[in-house]
């Protein structure tokens, strides 16, 4: 007999009144704050008409440039969830003492504890480096837009997709409670019955395929759109570190795909990849994971590596010493990052041989990056250095990953990190390196390309209290757990019995306040700026008289970039040009042939992210008639064959002729 129930389950799958975590204040309250915010934005947009425009200029783009902002917008909206993450965590960890359990219950904490994980390397740290290289690129190399514009539209709404079911499992069900890379046995369905591992699952596959795509896409647009004359040996280092990025993204993401759909089949088929049964390995998990995990740190530092490249250069007034050693220690940065997954797990034991080898070649992978280092601080050396913002973010990178790459030596060494891995210490580590070299590198890539994007620089002032804010607020946060992880103190805990370790998770809890008042500064400093934009202006395009072709072009560039294409004749292609007293072209102008802007990448990923909430809820017939959508706008696209436009030579024309006046009443020619 088909009852009720089964009419419900059919409809709903595992969703019901019960997934709502009404009985949680915590989430209750956040999801008001939430909610009120989300309406308020939406009456805004809707009381100023703006939906037609954001629309078309916007979600339906395929310009490398707009979509570039758009990731970067992602990654901030996402660094605010992500960070009130860590706060809770750091008052949750400061008042646990003297037999007090502090304010999240452990099913929350855990939680919290993978969401912020989560969140922070996919949905904040990945989208803000693929922002910059998607924005900058293009404009460096003198090409018009990347090689595949539709899939780079689509790339990102994939991305955003990800985060979307990340934050939708704040308010229906629950996030997995297993640490942010999702281990088995715990992500089996044995000890993680419900929803939270799924979404886990569904978020990277939907986010990982959009990366993978992003990938693919600016590998290409690097090898085969290069102006005339640019070498791969002239290439800015920013462009080669983005190149050695997404070789990285396009071997190890397939990796992550694979392993997260073998852990769908357990779950789902009931299959033993990895359990303890039927020939099924745990450990197998771990190494795959890590196989993708390692890589994927140089995958958000390389980046980064090349924002501080281009940054040392431009503000020391300098040609960047040793640009050859720098392109080779980046490729050797590259094939190395694949041979040193295995000092994830040295605990693992797989035995000394094993373990030396994996020691060895993490110590080997130190020496290209130290090797950086030098590079950047013989371009200091004897230049006129002009300590702006994106400058003094690259100085504090410079002494804060100096510190992490120390002690991650320290831990290469297998016996020092059989007594240190599951310590506080390797926590302060790898936030030690990823907010030295990807956060910081991330604010001096905006600090530093902003005026470019939006044609008026950001106000220094509030730019200084949140460099100073981060930094100190950074030291406070983290160095008290190296000192705690000396002491043994163990990582994941949510309560401790000691009552003499509380002081230095209060200095934590301070360091993490200061870092709020650094994020809380940065977005005034956005505020300030889009209301002081008339006296931050900048007409000349090239507002702190730096090196390569971004800057040739007016601030923010027009759609089509470059109305000729550049020649390049040296490494620091915009340097020479201004040294061989390069006019541009008053004349002559054609017709510019442009990708049109669609809507199908939008419509696919929504399509996406509605079949993995189907599959994640049991809600079949959702992820059948999605996949079924899915399958029809793809194919239906194939049939669209207004894909481009010609922008007329007038066009072009007036836009070039706006930015002689322009040029004109500004300081130089």
């Amino acid at each position: 007999m088909f009852d009720n129930t089964d009419l419900v389950k059919a409809v709903f799958g595992r969703l019901s009144l019960e997934s709502l975590p009404l009985h949680e204040p915590i989430l209750v309250g956040t999801f008001a704050v939430v909610a009120t915010g989300g309406l308020a934005l939406f009456a805004a947009i809707t009381y100023f008409r703006l939906w037609l425009y954001l629309w078309r200029e916007w979600f339906t783009t395929v310009d490398h440039k707009r979509i570039g902002i758009m990731y970067m917008v992602l990654g901030i909206v996402m660094l605010l969830r992500g960070f009130a993450d860590a706060l809770m965590m750091r008052m949750q960890q400061a008042m646990a003492f003297n037999g007090s359990d502090g304010f999240l219950p452990a099913h929350h904490y855990d939680q919290v504890f993978t969401a912020h994980g989560v969140i922070m390397i996919f949905f904040v740290a990945m989208p803000l480096v693929t922002g910059l290289m998607n924005y900058v690129v293009p404009l460096q190399i003198g090409a018009r837009d990347v090689s595949f514009p539709f899939l780079n539209n689509f790339s990102f709404w994939m991305t955003t997709g990800g985060a979307i079911l990340v934050m939708f499992s704040l308010f229906i069900g629950e996030f997995a409670r297993t640490g942010w890379l999702a281990y088995p046995p715990l992500s089996n369905l044995a000890y993680s019955p419900d929803v939270g591992v799924d979404y886990y699952i569904w978020a990277l596959q939907v986010a990982g395929v959009g990366t993978l795509l992003s990938g693919v896409n600016l590998i290409c647009t690097i090898v085969k759109l290069r102006a005339p004359g640019m070498t791969l040996m002239r290439m800015p280092v920013f462009t080669w570190t983005s190149l050695c990025t997404n070789i990285l993204i396009v071997a190890s993401f397939p990796v992550l795909t694979a392993v997260l759909a073998l852990l769908s089949l357990d779950r789902y088929v009931g299959t033993n990849f990895f359990t303890n049964d039927f020939g099924g390995s745990p450990m197998m998990y771990v190494n795959l994971i890590w196989i993708w995990g390692h890589p994927e740190v140089y995958i958000l530092a390389l980046p980064a590596f090349g924002i501080f490249s281009e940054v040392t250069s431009t503000f020391s007034g300098k040609r960047l010493f040793g640009y050859t050693s720098m392109v080779y220690a980046t490729v050797v940065i590259t094939i190395l990052s694949y041979l040193v997954w295995l000092h994830h797990f040295f605990t693992m034991g797989s035995g000394a041989s094993v373990n030396s080898f994996f020691g060895i070649t993490t110590m080997i992978i130190s020496i290209p990056t130290g090797a950086k280092m030098f590079n950047w601080l013989f371009t200091m050396y004897r230049g006129r250095v002009r300590f702006e913002l994106p400058m003094m973010w690259t100085l504090a990178f410079m002494l804060t990953f100096v510190i992490g790459g120390m002690t991650g030596v320290l831990l290469a060494v297998p016996p020092a990190d059989f007594v240190l891995h599951n310590s506080l210490f390797l926590v302060a580590h790898f936030h030690n390196v990823i907010i030295g070299a990807v956060v910081f590198g991330a604010f001096a890539g905006i600090a530093y390309w902003f005026p470019k994007a939006f044609g008026f620089r950001l106000d220094p002032f509030w730019g200084k209290l949140s460099f100073w804010f981060w930094v100190t607020g950074f030291y406070f946060a983290f160095m008290p757990l190296y000192v705690l992880g000396l002491m043994g103190v163990t990582r994941r805990l949510r309560v401790f019995d000691d009552p003499s370790l509380q002081i230095w998770f209060v200095i934590a809890g301070i360091g993490a306040f200061l870092i709020l008042l650094g994020i809380g500064c940065f977005l005034v400093q956005i505020a300030v700026s889009v209301m002081r934009r008339e006296e931050l202006r900048d007409v000349t395009g090239d507002p702190w008289d730096a090196r390569t072709l971004e800057w040739a072009t007016s601030s923010p560039p027009p759609d089509y970039n470059f109305a000729f294409t550049p020649v390049v004749h040296d490494t620091d292609a915009w340097w020479d040009m201004k040294r061989r007293g390069y006019h541009r072209p008053l004349g002559g102008f054609k017709a510019i042939h442009m990708p049109s802007n669609t809507a199908t990448g939008i419509i696919l990923a929504g399509f996406s992210t509605a079949m993995a909430f189907g599959l994640i809820w049991y809600i079949w017939w959702l992820a059948a008639a999605s996949f079924i959508g899915l399958l029809a706008v793809a194919i239906g696209h194939t049939f669209n064959y207004h894909r481009d436009f010609h922008i007329p030579a007038d066009e072009v024309v007036r836009v070039e002729r706006a930015r002689t006046e322009l040029l004109a009443a500004g300081v130089k020619p």
